[in-house]
């Protein structure tokens, strides 16, 4: 099969799409629930149990969006469209959802839920459709690994830049508040900024990507065929368990490390940097996207050496191995904390461009083993995965801070500090593991990989196309 080169300006196109998701999702995971707790103003019991019903429908809902674009039929392709139409609303309601109402306690819960319900179902509409171009705008294994690694580097470039600004700049503007410091406005404006960088860089990835892999023409069935090949895509399955599996691990290490730093490290100096104030919290941040950006230009020379399976399992191995061992660090350490945040991120980082590379070949898979092709249904499994494991994970945090007796803004008990840490440490090192469980047992190397890209390279070079 000819390798089909891509352009560098369409690699890097294609990667400003996950900039401007992953500001948004980075921002989520790592500051959210902080903000509803600290700064909105309702309880974290509240918080996870809204997580875990708001993310599930949304995780619902991803399969649905697949399904729509399969069926999208316009002049710029099945999945590109929704790039541009999207993207304003998706910063739009981004700033809403940081935006503290003047309403009571439960008003605030019903507008929490509002608006992060629809955040989520934005970001589903939008974030689908991105992962399934992929899938369509090559068919050459190692293009596809390339413009997953490109993904990923743009995708912890724009959460490096958020955490590196989301709150300096928050507590900057909270302090032009004209009734004194009001983290309410920070937060607000804060999120307004990030929204303009992320309609930007989606309206960049709509004009600099193309769709060019089309339907085999009558290979179009019904829902019920495209549902139907779906649940026998073995190697979907696997790789559903394994990203929820990681992304499980991600959430829970993310969504509760603001807390780790602010109530068991107990931040007490801070860092001048171009006039904004940086905690340590916030280097600990970024110290873990750059490590991520290591981790994902390493994936493709690693995995063309010894696959992509491979290369994913020790990944994971190794973060179960680091996450474990932040058990054992004390408060004091922290440059002990900082080298297991590098070298546990850098395991992080290698697997996701793996994960959607990956998921491009069970497209693959499914077209081969049943000679149609639905690439919408099949890559919202990703976005799915992620919704799922974020629920699980999000959720548990906040149920398991109040489990462990957490109350915002005072000082912690031991109980409630022990929490914390094992929430840091030993709950993601249970995810990891199992995401590398996952990978043992999936069944597409790189020998059945080449050999399904050259068969249907050479049904398509034979059939008419739709």
């Amino acid at each position: 099969m000819p390798a089909e080169k891509l352009a560098l300006k369409e690699k890097i196109g294609y990667g400003f799409g996950d900039a401007a998701s992953s500001m948004f999702w980075k921002l989520f995971s790592m500051y959210l629930m902080f903000f509803y707790t600290d700064v909105f103003g309702i309880s974290a019991a509240v918080v996870g149990t809204m997580f875990l019903v708001t993310r599930i429908w949304d995780a619902v809902f991803d399969p649905l969006v697949g399904i729509v674009a399969d069926r999208t039929e316009t002049r710029w392709g099945k999945f590109r469209p929704y790039l541009l139409w999207m993207a304003a609303p998706f910063g739009v309601i981004g700033v809403l959802t940081f935006t503290t109402p003047a309403l009571g306690a439960a008003g605030k819960v019903a507008y929490a839920y509002l608006t992060y319900s629809l955040m989520m179902t934005v970001y589903s509409t939008i974030n689908v459709p991105y992962a399934s171009l992929m899938g369509v705008m090559t068919a050459d294994g190692s293009e596809r690994t390339a413009l997953a690694t490109f993904r990923f580097i743009f995708a912890f470039g724009g959460s490096f830049l958020v955490l590196g600004i989301a709150k300096p700049l928050a507590d900057f503007f909270a302090g032009l508040a004209p009734r004194g410091v009001d983290p309410r406005l920070g937060w607000q404006l804060s999120a307004a900024v990030i929204a303009v960088l992320a309609l930007v860089f989606f309206l960049l990835t709509f004009a600099w990507t193309r769709e060019r892999i089309r339907p085999i023409s009558g290979e179009r069935a019904g829902l019920g065929r495209d549902v139907k090949d779906l649940l026998e895509n073995r190697p979907w399955f696997i790789l559903l368990g394994a990203g929820i599996a990681t992304i499980f691990f991600n959430s829970m290490r993310d969504g509760v490390a603001i807390y780790y730093f602010k109530y068991v490290i107990v931040e007490r100096q801070a860092f001048a940097f171009l006039g904004l104030t940086v905690p340590p919290s916030t280097l600990y941040f970024v110290l873990g996207q750059a490590a991520n950006i290591a981790g994902v230009i390493l994936a493709k020379p690693v995995a063309d050496r010894i696959g992509k399976k491979l290369t994913y399992l020790g990944a994971m191995a190794s973060a179960t191995v680091f996450s474990l061992a932040f058990y054992r660090v004390g408060p004091d350490s922290l440059v002990m904390i900082f080298a297991l945040q590098a070298v546990t991120s850098v395991a992080a980082g290698i697997i996701f461009p793996l994960l959607w590379s990956m998921y491009a070949d069970t497209a693959d898979y499914s077209e081969w083993r049943a000679g149609r092709r639905a690439t919408g249904l099949v890559f919202s499994a990703a976005s799915m995965s992620q919704k799922l494991g974020w629920a699980v994970g999000g959720a548990l945090v906040g149920v398991l801070l109040a489990a462990f007796g957490f109350q915002a803004n005072v000082v912690q008990g031991a109980h409630t500090l022990r929490g914390i840490r094992l929430l840091f440490s030993i709950f993601p090192a249970a995810g990891a593991g199992l995401s590398a469980l996952f990978m043992l047992v999936y069944p597409l190397d790189e020998r059945l990989n080449r050999q399904i890209a050259g068969e249907l390279a050479e049904r398509r070079a034979a059939a008419p196309h739709a």
